[in-house]
């Protein structure tokens, strides 16, 4: 009897101890509202399983891909700061109704050759890190998108501002709606999704996009011609973690967020400008049968560019004080890089 009862307590004392340990496991959810299939979404799993190794297991980021948890993109803000969501993947130009000033950060036409982007990246980084701050968001980290190579994908040959005077261009913000309405050029916001249909049906005859991942979208069914124009601005995804979150975590478990945001940041970063990948791509859409024009001309390109900056001014002016201040914060580290 004594021997079974010892058994006994025995068996409960590490049962209770197995318990404990599963409790210490704390477990955090991570909205992302990309496809599992984008390269965004590799890093968020590298990221996690970062998470994982540096605490031992004690520390789990579980990602929810393409906003399987129901939340919306333009509602995030909101949710990280009422700690809806432990963290999420943040990006600022899907913020203009709440925040206007975080999608004046950057924008298209910024830059003209690709290295300019990773000399701007830390006065970007912060100016994000501030506005998220402001709604309870700490950030540690994030994915430094590539810069891809933007082109006019056309149904007609048009490597030129005065060619695509009688053309109607799709684009993806209003901000570039406003940029080729000042050079005389007819456009429309038309989401990814539809922009096949409507290269098809001939709602539009172009679409401004990136030329790089034109493939992933078939844009080689529905246009015969390209032509380069600039380099993408692209904003860097931002790993976010609500205040409430952060400030319920022990200095350990901030640090090892903290170490695993900064390992995928430089990771991507080290990535982000890659001429050969561009030379590649160039190639490989020559093969699918793309007409691959000669580029936009240095002048063509300087007028897009000063007509990009009007619109961004006017949109930062319309986004207040902020939206201004970092306005001028960018052109004015752009400016001086470039002198």
């Amino acid at each position: 009897m004594k021997k079974t009862m010892m058994v006994t307590s025995i068996s409960l004392a590490l049962m209770a101890t197995a318990t404990q340990a599963w409790s210490d496991v704390r477990t955090l959810k991570f909205h992302s509202g990309l496809a599992e299939s984008r390269p965004e979404a590799a890093s968020i799993e590298h990221f996690a399983e970062l998470v994982d190794e540096y605490s031992d297991g004690q520390l789990q980021v579980d990602v929810y891909h393409a906003g399987s948890l129901g939340l919306k993109e333009a509602d995030m803000l909101r949710i990280m700061q009422r700690g809806m969501v432990d963290m999420a993947l943040m990006y600022g130009e899907y913020y203009n109704r709440d925040a206007p000033e975080m999608a004046s950060v950057y924008a298209q036409g910024a830059i003209t050759e690709a290295e300019q982007h990773l000399d701007i990246l830390p006065t970007l980084r912060e100016l994000y890190r501030e506005g998220y701050a402001d709604w309870g968001i700490h950030t540690v980290g994030g994915v430094v998108a590539p810069v891809f190579d933007v082109g006019l994908h056309c149904k007609e040959p048009a490597n030129t501002l005065e060619g695509l005077r009688d053309k109607k261009v799709r684009v993806w913000s209003g901000h570039l709606v406003e940029t080729f309405d000042r050079l005389g050029i007819s456009a429309q916001v038309i989401p990814q999704n539809d922009m096949y249909l409507a290269l098809q049906t001939g709602v539009v005859d172009c679409a401004y996009y990136l030329s790089t991942v034109a493939k992933t979208v078939s844009l080689q069914e529905v246009t015969d011609y390209e032509a380069y124009l600039h380099p993408w601005a692209a904003s860097p995804w931002m790993f976010g973690v609500s205040d409430r979150t952060w400030n319920s975590l022990d200095e350990q478990q901030q640090q090892i967020l903290t170490r695993a945001g900064e390992e995928i940041w430089e990771e991507t970063r080290a990535k982000a400008v890659d001429p050969e990948r561009e030379a590649a791509a160039r190639e490989e859409r020559e093969a699918m049968g793309i007409t691959v024009l000669p580029a936009f001309s240095d002048e063509d390109v300087q007028t897009f560019v000063d007509a990009a900056w009007e619109a961004w001014h006017e949109m930062a002016s319309n986004a207040g004080e902020k939206g201004l201040r970092y306005y001028d914060t960018v052109t004015g580290e752009l400016q001086s890089d470039s002198q």
